[in-house]
């Protein structure tokens, strides 16, 4: 699913007026019916039923009006509510206003009005439709539409939102002071970032997209990022051959652990295992090697050399380097510690590897002392997964400027150097060096708990060594890492949840998506 800012969205739509000629009026005409299809689909066609209707001055709320028209064709009881003066009401809306019985309109602009004349209509309402603001919003609700928002919340009836929950802003996903829950958003010719962003996507409900007439090239040339579902995941899963053996699958090497960081280690080299790669061979302290022999069965361990120190140095990059030829993709970091020698050997590796790389954890944290290292790797194919906090060492900012614009940030690291980007959070951001970006639509808070991050290194280097583009591997390692969580929490619940659960999920994962119809 493709889905776009509300700028953007404002541009298509000027480009289907202006350009293309579709009259506003026509637009709104049929999104009014999507809104009254959603509502029909959701809570029946019988006619008799009550409706209440917020409404504002502008095209959300012309939208609104067509939506209280088309239900009293139908039968409904419905009353509408509209937040401004009459005479502020112009161009289309005003024309689609004019065809509403004034018996089932009333104006409330002053505080305390709405409340006193609908509380009681809402306690009856089958459905309330929020018709309120668009996805142009951009200050924070209040007055009487701050009234309106927490009369609609403390209803607790279902409610159908016209575009986007009012008060969610239609990029950044944010509550821009207080904000509609709504059952079911309708939008229209394309998702909004504010809808599968949080906390934008909490209030948003399920999400109906509807074809309203806009052209489909126009959203289909629009800029845009790609939502990660299970529908779109599922097809970039390659089938294994009934003939193949473990040779087919790939043999990754993984850089990893210091004295105290063994777990890391481990569950990277045992999520690699778990995310399919035919071999897996970590390499780690000597000292520490007796440790994660214990902690990793099925994959292989090469101890390095360390001076019993507990971490690795630069010393040790001829063995590493020996070991590159037969290996498909390496990755760098868990649990790898920040000795000075020990970010020396990472700086070196990345001038060294040509393999598929992938950097996270303490491998990021080194990147941070210079980032400019970057530009100078050999290999061709390189990943960074960091979360906000080593995303900010990364760009020396702050980890609130990082949050301020996940997509941007992302956006920008990933074309100054060239690599692709996995920014973790809830809604997970994958960008490529060119701009294209991809938000993950799997996981849960579950998930904000230590060693998952290792648990993405493992899966993310495994399907580079499977021989995935580093695209598609990302991708996938992203959905993949959030749908196993979810399979955990269905089992489990969403508290308590371990990075070892997830990584012991990841096989059913897989399956799950293969066999979905």
């Amino acid at each position: 699913m493709k889905v776009i800012s509300a700028q953007t969205m404002q541009e298509v739509d000027r480009q289907a007026i202006r350009e293309h000629g579709i009259p506003g009026l026509e637009l709104m005409e049929h999104a009014g019916h999507a809104c009254m299809e959603a509502i029909f689909h959701e809570f029946g066609y019988t006619g008799g039923k009550r409706a209440v209707i917020f409404a504002g001055r502008g095209n959300n709320g012309g939208d609104g009006y067509v939506v209280a028209r088309l239900l009293l064709q139908s039968g409904w009881q419905v009353r509408v509510c509209i937040l401004a003066q009459r005479e502020r009401i112009e161009g289309d809306a005003a024309i689609n206003l004019e065809q509403l019985p004034p018996a089932v309109v009333s104006y409330c602009t002053v505080p305390g009005q709405m409340t006193e004349l609908f509380q009681e209509e809402l306690r009856q309402a089958d459905v309330v439709v929020d018709a309120l603001f668009g996805t142009g919003l951009n200050s924070e609700v209040g007055g009487v539409h701050r009234e309106a928002v927490e009369l609609i919340n403390a209803a607790g009836r279902p409610v159908v939102a016209v575009d986007i929950p009012s008060g969610i802003h239609g990029t950044s996903g944010r509550v821009l002071g207080c904000a509609v829950r709504a059952t079911v958003t309708v939008t229209f010719a394309a998702a909004k970032l504010g809808h599968v962003l949080y906390p934008g996507a909490e209030h948003t409900g399920r999400l109906v997209v509807a074809d309203i007439g806009i052209p489909a090239e126009l959203v289909e040339k629009a800029d845009g990022c790609e939502f990660l579902a299970a529908e779109s995941i599922a097809p970039l899963l390659r089938r294994r051959d009934r003939q193949a053996h473990k040779g087919h699958f790939g043999h990754c090497l993984i850089v990893a652990g210091s004295r105290g960081k063994t777990g890391a280690a481990a569950l990277s080299a045992n999520s690699a295992v778990r995310a399919g790669s035919g071999l897996v061979t970590l390499a780690v302290p000597e000292s520490l090697n007796p440790i994660l022999e214990v902690k990793t069965t099925e994959a292989m361990t090469v101890p390095l050399p360390d001076s019993g120190a507990g971490y690795l140095s630069d010393s040790v990059l001829p063995a590493i380097e020996a070991l590159l030829p037969d290996r498909d993709a390496l990755a760098i970091g868990p649990g790898l510690g920040q000795e000075p020698a020990t970010v020396a050997l990472v700086h070196a590796l990345l001038k060294t590897a040509a393999l598929p790389l992938v950097i996270d954890a303490d491998g990021l944290n080194a990147v941070a002392r210079d980032v400019n290292c970057l530009l100078d790797t050999k290999s061709a194919a390189v990943v960074l997964t960091p979360h906000p906090g080593e995303m900010a060492r990364l760009m020396g900012a702050t980890v609130a400027e990082v949050e301020a614009d996940r997509i941007a940030t992302a956006r920008r690291f990933a074309a100054a150097f060239g690599v692709h980007l996995i920014l973790k959070g809830s809604r997970t951001i994958v960008v490529a060096p060119d701009g294209s970006t991809a938000i993950n639509g799997s996981g849960n808070p579950g998930m904000a708990s230590g060693g998952m991050g290792d648990v993405l290194t493992g899966i993310i280097v495994s399907l580079l060594g499977q021989g995935y583009g580093c695209r598609d591997a990302c991708r996938l390692g992203v959905f993949i890492h959030g749908h196993a969580a979810d399979l955990v929490a269905r089992d489990k619940g969403e508290i308590g949840m371990s990075a070892g659960d997830v990584q012991e999920k990841l096989p059913h994962a897989y399956h799950d998506l293969l066999t979905s119809p």
